[in-house]
């Protein structure tokens, strides 16, 4: 269910029920000559758009664009890409995050397709997010529940993960394959054959191949990209996620 079409019974359902909810996080980065510039929110759209298919009940927010892009693979002047800091995202995250738990939510997810090769030590964007929910669960649990409320009773099965707050908000790559063979056929590229196949299946007519001049190392290898090889990647991932939200 996308969040924006929702009535509010619906909503109280979902909060009853503990639905979870999604926010696909993205950029806007220049992704060679190729390419449109929203490449890596399409892909994480699409993913959880396959999701939804599936689990219809999912509750699905607006994406979030304006990551923090960086400027490491090119300037922004006449480029595109649009960067925004992320010490300047984390306040605008956590008024998300505590917006969502003011409504009720406690199973929130949000996915991100932009510099996932160092996910467990983190890049900006996601950072930028994981901080701003930490900040919002301590401080929400401590007005509720006051100050050393980990060390009362009511906590004694935190380590159970029975009554873990920091479960109410989690941020996730959307491509951290939970199978190594996935994860050794799809591996991460930038404007290369995975995400120029991803984007031939999701934006076919936003691609175009010939204007891959060799020039852009990291782009050459798109050349070789197809939407089936684009299909298939996003439905394997599409089913890591479901995974991640759902359990086996």
């Amino acid at each position: 269910m996308q969040y924006l079409h929702m009535l509010p019974y619906q909503i109280r359902e979902a909060i009853d029920k503990n639905t979870p909810v999604v926010l696909p996080l993205g950029v806007i980065e220049y992704h060679a000559e190729h390419l449109p510039m929203g490449v890596d929110c399409f892909t994480c759209i699409e993913i959880i758009r396959r999701v939804e298919e599936r689990h219809p009940e999912l509750v699905v927010l607006p994406p979030f664009y304006y990551g923090a892009a960086s400027l490491a693979v090119a300037k922004p002047e006449r480029n595109g890409t649009v960067h925004v800091d992320a010490l300047k995202i984390v306040p605008v995250a956590e008024e998300i995050f505590r917006g969502l738990l003011r409504v009720g939510f406690r199973n929130i997810h949000a996915f991100i397709c932009h510099q996932t090769e160092e996910f467990r030590q983190g890049m900006p964007t996601d950072l930028a997010f994981r901080l701003a929910a930490r900040h919002v669960i301590f401080d929400w649990v401590e007005k509720e529940s006051g100050e050393g409320w980990w060390g009362t009773e009511k906590f004694s099965d935190y380590y159970s993960n029975a009554n873990n707050p920091f479960n109410w908000i989690r941020i996730h790559s959307s491509h951290e394959h939970s199978n190594p063979v996935r994860a050794k056929k799809f591996p991460g590229d930038h404007a290369g054959k995975l995400e120029t196949s991803e984007a031939m299946y999701i934006c076919p007519g936003e691609v175009e191949l010939d204007r891959i001049d060799g020039s852009l190392w990291y782009a050459r290898a798109g050349k070789d990209a197809s939407a089936e090889h684009g299909d298939e990647a996003l439905e394997l991932a599409s089913l890591d996620v479901e995974e991640t939200l759902f359990g086996k």
